[in-house]
């Protein structure tokens, strides 16, 4: 069974047309996702980069990994992966797998995919390395002209200064275009591998779209400001929310872009996901091409989302809320029936999905479910509520949340907590933490989460303890779910 595995970063599932997009032209992952299993409830680890990589490449939650931070906002955490560290390639190597990478790495600093069995110019980095000497190959080989950006979007700091780029026009042809380069460099490793005749692992990670959005007119024109609707969140007053997230809207320079440039920003973002889809295209129909197809399983997802102006933020940071934590999540296997699933998975499953197709052994992926059952179309056991962490970026900050079918949980130990209402407040603009008639849910979701936490072997449970006298906490573990307990939505 080949394997082909097409990776986003800071991508948004609303933006897709098979999750409800009705304006964004994503053809090529609507074509994916009816022939496929779309997972409806797919969540990332933890809404930061490298960590969410290195989870994806060992089967591990962060706080197992210990790759916890992006090396270039590390506040004194690990740069890289130890080196007795399980990685799902090299179990694949063992099999007689070819193993490609094409895009982004960011998975540490002195050990790059090459490290771990990838073939693949190394791409190192958080957005597109514009002056890499291959991509610099490419566009001489062609005849195309050089990276060069204008009409800049950017908000004021408050102290006055520039705010982060978050998008430009790009004086490119698409054929010029870093994600067009990197479509074609997939290609390439494709039609080898075929060749070849062994089984394959390709990946094709893009930089994008992630900000700054840096496209050509065709893509940064495409979609009319008008037709963007603004995130219902940004109506976000932080009120009774932990203090980063204001002091974050603050950095991001939310309040100092007037509303409709936000609304051009979140257009110009649409059209970065269209350009995406296009390449990704471009390897789906060579991918048919070469007679692949009905041998080959086919991945498609992102490392976390991002804001786009929703709770008046950019970006991600430490702020746990579905926009950045819930992502798109698409399996195809082939001779599977098409299907959605509710489930609720994460970007961690895909080890252990990969070293089952592979013929490999999962268990070392230890915090990682096979999803091949499920897109088999099967019923497994599996767990009704879903955890993530965090633990910093620019600055310490360590969070848990545990969420079920109704109910988020976060646990931020210096600041406030947050409990959330989805169904009420899908949103998450009101913080019910504190309100008495939930307090039964907070007891029960905060009980569970520190259960789920020392069985994993994460002493973040060791911080819960005293805090919140977790001892005392009534919990019963008969209960599948905390509307179980009759508590007012």
């Amino acid at each position: 069974m080949n394997l082909l595995f097409l990776m986003t970063d800071q991508h948004r599932v609303d933006t897709l047309g098979c999750y409800g997009n009705p304006h964004v032209a994503t053809p090529n992952l609507d074509r994916l996702a009816a022939t496929g299993t779309r997972f409806d409830r797919f969540y990332t680890p933890t809404a930061i980069c490298t960590p969410a990589r290195a989870s994806l490449l060992t089967g591990q939650a962060p706080f197992r990994h210990r790759l916890l931070a992006n090396y270039e906002r590390n506040v004194g955490y690990l740069e890289d992966l130890r080196e007795d560290a399980f990685t799902f390639p090299e179990a694949l190597r063992e099999r007689g797998y070819q193993l490609g990478l094409i895009g982004k790495w960011h998975g540490g600093t002195s050990r790059n995919a090459a490290s771990y069995g990838f073939d693949g110019p190394d791409l190192p980095g958080w957005h597109n390395p514009v002056d890499h000497p291959d991509y610099l190959a490419y566009l001489e080989e062609r005849g195309l002209p050089p990276y060069r950006i204008s009409d800049l979007i950017r908000g004021t700091t408050p102290n006055g200064n520039q705010g982060n780029l978050l998008a430009a026009r790009l004086h490119q042809p698409v054929e010029a275009t870093f994600e067009h380069y990197l479509a074609t460099r997939a290609i390439e490793h494709m039609e080898r591998y075929a060749a070849d005749g062994r089984p394959f692992f390709l990946a094709t990670h893009f930089f994008g779209p992630h900000l700054p959005y840096l496209l050509p007119d065709e893509y940064f024109d495409m979609y009319d400001p008008s037709l963007v609707e603004l995130p219902p969140s940004i109506a976000e007053t932080f009120e009774g929310k932990p203090p980063v997230q204001r002091n974050y809207s603050a950095h991001w320079t939310f309040d100092t872009i007037p509303i409709e440039v936000t609304r051009k920003l979140i257009a110009v973002y649409w059209g970065y996901v269209t350009l995406i889809d296009r390449q990704i295209g471009r390897i789906l129909d060579r991918m048919d091409e070469l007679g692949l197809t009905g041998e080959t399983t086919v991945f498609f997802t992102a490392d976390h989302g991002e804001f786009t102006g929703a709770h008046r933020l950019h970006d991600k940071g430490p702020a746990m809320y579905e926009d950045i934590y819930r992502i798109p999540g698409i399996v195809r296997i082939p001779g599977e029936q098409p299907q959605v699933r509710d489930e609720f998975v994460t970007l961690t499953d895909c080890t252990a999905t990969i070293l089952e197709l592979a013929g490999c052994d999962t268990k070392p992926a230890v915090d990682s479910r096979s999803l091949a059952p499920i897109v088999r179309g099967e019923h497994p056991e599996w767990p009704g509520e879903l955890l993530a962490e965090f633990h910093g970026h620019h600055f310490p900050y360590p969070q848990r949340m545990i969420r079920d079918d109704r109910y988020k949980l976060v646990v931020n130990p210096e600041s406030v907590n947050e409990l959330y209402d989805l169904r009420a407040d899908p949103h998450e603009l009101s913080n019910r933490y504190t309100h008495q008639e939930l307090a039964p849910v907070r007891r029960r979701m905060m009980r569970r989460l520190y259960d789920l936490l020392r069985e994993r072997g994460d002493n973040f449970y060791h911080w819960m303890t005293p805090m919140y006298d977790i001892g005392a906490l009534d919990y019963d573990p008969t209960l599948s779910s905390f509307e179980k307990e009759g508590s007012a939505g």
